[in-house]
């Protein structure tokens, strides 16, 4: 099953169900996507039996609203070749678990929908990566029991502000505002029993590939990366809960962001993004998403630090 929300013609979001070249959607008043994916696989029989008599609409001409609202989203940095190009070499260390930060739910835009630059950023990314759905709550999991409570799959742009980046990782805090503004996750969530012949020893096996403005920039194939997705949630659980909607990232791909490229073919890479730019990510059985960048707002402005020390307080 492809999932997906969609607006009304009052903005109310609906979740619909992919049928060949139409989405078909569930009526007004019904269970919104967060509820659906608490619901396990009882909710999504449900949605299927419901949406056969519900209302129709192109695929082509529907207003898709953010996919879901996630309760947590962790972003990973699974593969080899996107660290490798931008730190120089992969230390032994980094094999030994898989690292994550926690990102922002509320910044969760549509797949469609213009992304506004965020203040004070003049190093604006996209970052071509796959996001997992988690569909049931669990702890401590094996990554066996973990494959278990995967729902599905979609696509998951992770904007980042390079400069700020460069500026917050000099403190042992990770990143903060350079990866708050905005997340694009879409179109469909994809059932993980729709890509279960898409799996090759254990990791899933999609093209995938980003455009700006047209011109093909690059892509990778997820099995490369370095840890299976059923690990990232078994790792994700470890001594916590993921929830039902919870989202994890697989991270970066090689070649899957402009800082990337612009390090290793400074002649020839793109310039950052600004307002105009339009960037498309395609992953097989996925679909793509396309946004374009307009401007944002100007920057609140906050006071610089008190300096405490050496005034006797």
């Amino acid at each position: 099953m492809r999932l997906t929300t969609l607006l009304d013609t009052d903005g109310r979001p609906r979740v619909g169900v992919l049928d060949d070249d139409v989405i078909r959607l569930l009526d007004a008043g019904g269970p919104t996507m967060a509820q659906v994916i608490d619901g396990g696989a009882e909710a999504l029989d449900d949605v299927a039996r419901r949406v056969r008599h519900g209302d129709a609409v192109p695929a082509a001409a529907a207003t898709f609203g953010p996919l879901l609202a996630p309760p947590s989203v962790r972003d990973f940095l699974t593969y080899e070749r996107h660290l490798a190009e931008l730190a120089g070499s992969v230390p032994d260390e980094w094999y030994d678990e898989p690292l994550f930060y926690f990102s922002n739910p509320a910044a969760i835009t549509a797949p469609y929908a213009d992304v506004r630059m965020p203040p004070r950023v003049r190093e604006f990314d996209y970052e071509l990566e796959v996001g997992v759905v988690v569909g049931r709550a669990g702890s401590d999991l094996t990554p066996r029991a973990a494959a278990d409570h995967i729902l599905g799959y979609t696509i998951f742009n992770d904007w980042s502000g390079r400069d700020l980046q460069v500026r917050e990782m000099r403190f042992p805090m990770g990143p903060s505002k350079s990866k708050d503004s905005a997340i694009t996750l879409g179109p469909w969530l994809v059932t993980a029993d729709e890509l279960a012949d898409r799996v090759e020893d254990g990791l899933l096996a999609l093209r995938t590939e980003v455009h700006l403005n047209g011109v093909r920039t690059g892509g990778d194939v997820t099995s490369n990366m370095s840890w299976s997705f059923a690990e990232l949630v078994a790792h994700a659980s470890r001594g916590t809960v993921v929830r039902p909607g919870d989202v994890l990232g697989s991270g970066t791909c090689g070649t899957g962001c402009l800082a990337e490229i612009r390090r290793t073919h400074p002649d020839t890479a793109p310039d950052w993004l600004t307002a105009g730019d339009v960037v498309r990510i395609d992953v097989e059985e996925l679909g793509f998403i396309e946004n374009r960048l307009v401007a944002g707002p100007a920057a609140v402005e906050v006071p610089a630090g008190r300096r405490r020390i050496g005034l006797g307080v």
